[in-house]
């Protein structure tokens, strides 16, 4: 019996997958982290009012897509022939992922920044 790896026996890795859902998780979690800032300190809002019409919106979903497109860029890069834990990945994208959504809701927003 020999002793073969999943590339030797023709099976893909994982890798490529879990960077994109980490990604997507990294992304989500920016732009609740902009959303945030953005509200809370006026200098931040400035920064990200790219588009008057829309205010600080046009800036926050820019930055948080160029976090996602980066961190994707970066991990499918670092994982291409890897193996990782799928299970780890998932959780930490959800976490993140719950993270972006907290920081987007208003309620939660107005009760961090003690308003």
């Amino acid at each position: 019996m020999t002793n073969t790896t999943n590339n030797e026996i023709g099976q893909l890795r994982n890798g490529p997958g879990a960077a994109a859902l980490l990604a997507a998780g990294i992304g989500c979690a920016a732009m609740g982290i902009f959303s945030l800032l953005g509200d809370a300190f006026k200098s931040v809002g400035n920064f990200f009012n790219i588009y008057n019409p829309t205010g600080t919106l046009s800036g926050v979903s820019t930055g948080a897509i160029v976090v996602w497109l980066v961190a994707w860029a970066i991990l499918s890069r670092r994982w291409a022939e890897a193996d990782v834990n799928l299970r780890n990945v998932s959780i930490i994208s959800f976490v993140l992922l719950i993270i972006g959504f907290a920081f987007t809701f208003p309620p939660i927003m107005d009760f961090i920044q003690g308003k």
